[in-house]
Parts: C-alpha cells; sequence; structure tokens
C-alpha cells in the first residue's frame, strides 16, 4: 500500500469512528431531570447568597465564630465523594439542608478562639493532621452552630427569591428552629453549595451545604419565575408574541480557513474543531447562546442565554 492510500485509508477509518459516535465524550450528557429548569441561572443565586454571606461573616457576630476566615468563592457543584465528611442536617420551612465542614477548618476556628492548651505541640511548620486529634464536645457545638447560621442564611435567600417574583409559600418567611443533628451524604446527583473560604495568608478551606429536592426545588422555581417575568415584560400585551412563529438555526462550529486549504480537501480528511456554546440565530442575527448537549443519541440544544 503506497503512502497516499495508507493516509486515505487511516482518514476514513477515524471518519468511520466519528460516525458510529466513538467522539460521544466530546459532549455533555444531557440529565433528563435537569430539562426545563433554569440550572443555568444558579450562579445568579449564588451570587446574592455569596453577598449575604460574606456581610454577616465580616460583622462583629460573624468575626466571633469565623475569625479571621472570609469567604474566597461560592459555587453549586455536584455532591463531593468525600468519606470523612461529618454532615449535619437541619429541616426548615422550605426543606432540609445538611452542611459539612472540612475538620482542619474547625480545628483552626476552634484554635483562634481558645489556643491549643493541652494540646501536643508540633514541629514549627509541620502540617497540622486533624487525624490525630479526638472530637471534643466544643468541636461539636461549634460545627453545629455554624450549620445553623449557614442554613438560616440560605432559607433566608432562597424565601427573598421567592417572594421577589410573588411565589407564596406558607411559613417561608419562619426562621430555623431545629436543632443540626447528623445525617448521611448527600446522594451523588444531589446539589451541593461549595463555600471556599481563606484567611489573609491565603490559606485555603472548603465546607458545603447539601440542599434535598424540595429546597432545591424551590431554589429553581424562583429562578424560574423570575426568568418567565422578565420574559413577560419583554412581550408586553403584544399578540405576535403567541401568533407569530419563527425559524431558528442553531451554528454548531465554525472554522475560519483557507481558500487553498479548501481546495485540497479530500473524502476521508479530518477537519478537527471544538464544540462550544452554540449560537442560535435568527435569520442570520444571534439572538441567543445554547450549550450542546446528548440526550438518547441525540444533539440537543439547552440552558439557553440572551446574547450579549
Amino acid at each position: 500500500m503506497n503512502p497516499l492510500d495508507r493516509s486515505r485509508k487511516d482518514g476514513a477509518d477515524r471518519a468511520g469512528k466519528y460516525q458510529r459516535g466513538d467522539y460521544q465524550g466530546h459532549y455533555q450528557v444531557l440529565d433528563p431531570s435537569l430539562l426545563g429548569r433554569p440550572v443555568h441561572l444558579l450562579p445568579k443565586f449564588a451570587r446574592r447568597f455569596a453577598d449575604a454571606l460574606g456581610t454577616a461573616m465580616a460583622g462583629p457576630g460573624g468575626r466571633r465564630y469565623w475569625g479571621s476566615w472570609r469567604l474566597a468563592n461560592l459555587a453549586f457543584e455536584r455532591a463531593p465523594d468525600e468519606d470523612g465528611l461529618r454532615w449535619l442536617g437541619v429541616a426548615g420551612p422550605l426543606g432540609t439542608a445538611a452542611v459539612a465542614f472540612e475538620r482542619s477548618l474547625l480545628l483552626d476556628l476552634l484554635e483562634g478562639r481558645y489556643g491549643r492548651k493541652g494540646k501536643p505541640a508540633s514541629a514549627p511548620g509541620a502540617p497540622r493532621d486533624p487525624s490525630l486529634e479526638r472530637v471534643t464536645a466544643t468541636e461539636e457545638r461549634l460545627a453545629a452552630t455554624l450549620t445553623a447560621q449557614l442554613v438560616e442564611q440560605l432559607h433566608a435567600r432562597v424565601a427573598e427569591g421567592l417572594a421577589a417574583v410573588g411565589v407564596e409559600v406558607p411559613g417561608a418567611d419562619a426562621a430555623v428552629v431545629e436543632a443540626p443533628c447528623a445525617t448521611s451524604a448527600p446522594g451523588k446527583a444531589g446539589w451541593v453549595i461549595r463555600m471556599t473560604l481563606a484567611t489573609h495568608g491565603e490559606q485555603q478551606s472548603h465546607c458545603w451545604i447539601g440542599l434535598d429536592q424540595e429546597l432545591m426545588a424551590y431554589v429553581l422555581q424562583g429562578l424560574k419565575e423570575e426568568r418567565s417575568s422578565v420574559r413577560t415584560a419583554r412581550a408586553g400585551n403584544d399578540g405576535l408574541s403567541s401568533g407569530l412563529f419563527v425559524k431558528l438555526d442553531g451554528r454548531l462550529v465554525s472554522k475560519e480557513t483557507t481558500l487553498g486549504a479548501l481546495f485540497e480537501l479530500k473524502v476521508g480528511d479530518i477537519i478537527p474543531v471544538s464544540v462550544g456554546r452554540a449560537d442560535v440565530l435568527l435569520d442570520e442575527s444571534r439572538l441567543f447562546t445554547a450549550a450542546v448537549a446528548e440526550h438518547k443519541g441525540k444533539l440537543c440544544l439547552t440552558s439557553f442565554e440572551d446574547a450579549e
């Protein structure tokens, strides 16, 4: 086989793999349970929650418990796969939340408040090993207090979001009164809020807030109603919005190349492209961007956002 035939055969093999779906891993697999839910707006809720938490932690009452630790980042993600975390659950008017702290964070907070009296001295600069220190009643009380504070702030922000869009939930404004108690870790498919905390010395630690299905549904409901109210305000009372049909085109990829390279293309050649967010066009006017996902062997567009 001459080199030209070999290159064409390799190109055909690669093209065949692409057609059979061997490159499906390049696309995000779509979770059907999230269809129609504004998960792409979760960062907006996270920013509101972070602003409220940052203010509370920096206040006199917050500094009493959090010391020099400050909120550096807050984001939604899937539940962490860490067996060593101890979760405390708190039931509230909108659902149940569970909180877990890195052990090193709790020990540092205790040390900042009470020092290390009676603790074995470690070599200067040696890293602290939390597994060598027993869990005390004081540490458990601190974890319970911080858990209640975080969950109360979370419920307040969810209730605030629901009230802003006119959704009434009986008891949504009630304070969280149940004491935290030990609970199981959230499932791998559950949503958690990861808080990244930092000190002035750039030391970092984390804690997580897990939301059960009921509480997460209220978070998304507030965001969905907020999005719907914005769209309704845009549409106004114009009857065209419900009676006029339009055709939208999705542009998945685009690539610039030279005219010479275009003329040199042969059957079986592979053109490398990267798939990011797709453009959604109306008569060549870019209206939205959307995420490309795979669902039951088909490519779909989801998580629409207005084009800037």
